[in-house]
């Protein structure tokens, strides 16, 4: 099987803030995370907390961009905690991360390691060409965890159905489930994050998928998913 990542198309008026990082993968299996997973996100976690132990998560330096990026949409950061650094202060507080799906807790795993914030859509409920555009004003979509999210201003990617996904909160619509058998992650940067760390971000994702969303051995020609990425910021 081929795949290739989505041409997202990136609005002019967002270009001198936004720069994506895509990979898709498929076809994956969602299910309960596996012991491999649930060990790299442990793994990840401790050496989070040793890393800033007793620092003050203002302080940290990775969370900038992700900030950056928030307050180029008129954002406060300090209001609207980005997912990223609202992960990352839970593992600081020695919290768990939540667990909801394999790909979901790669999709966590992966913002904890990268601190920039990271959406995930279930390709086969998407439609049409996907625009990364501003928010109009009105807009809103039914989210996972809210029963409504507000979009006016603020960056969005929208399909022919309208908005589907921000760096705040996903829609339900395009939420992953156990039966997505096909997965796109999105990984929204400010411009001018740097190119050579993004793609490396983008790479170490798909390797993500491909460990740990392959099919069951046991399944008739099981092999693992096709993946491809890149970046996208014009």
């Amino acid at each position: 099987m081929t795949l290739r990542a989505p041409d997202i198309v990136i609005d002019p008026d967002l270009r001198p803030s936004l720069r994506l990082g895509v990979v898709a993968a498929g076809p994956v299996c969602v299910a309960v995370s596996s012991p491999a997973l649930e060990a790299e996100i442990e793994a990840t976690c401790d050496a989070l907390r040793a890393a800033h132990a007793g620092a003050a998560p203002a302080s940290i330096e990775g969370l900038q961009p992700a900030r950056d990026l928030y307050r180029a949409f008129r954002i406060d950061p300090t209001r609207t905690r980005p997912s990223s650094e609202a992960l990352l202060r839970r593992v600081l507080q020695g919290k768990p991360l939540p667990r909801i799906l394999n790909a979901v807790d790669l999709c966590n795993l992966c913002a904890l390691k990268f601190l920039l914030s990271i959406g995930l859509y279930d390709a086969d409920r998407l439609h049409g060409a996907v625009t990364a555009r501003r928010g109009r004003p009105g807009e809103a979509y039914a989210g996972i965890r809210k029963e409504e999210v507000h979009l006016d201003g603020r960056p969005v990617l929208a399909d022919q159905d309208g908005p589907f996904g921000n760096p705040t909160s996903d829609s339900l619509r395009t939420s992953v489930t156990e039966s997505t058998r096909s997965l796109w992650m999105v990984i929204f940067a400010p411009a001018a994050y740097p190119a050579a760390r993004l793609r490396e971000h983008v790479e170490a994702a798909r390797a993500g998928m491909v460990r740990h969303l392959a099919p069951a051995a046991e399944a008739p020609a099981a092999e693992p998913p096709a993946t491809d990425a890149r970046m996208l910021d014009s």
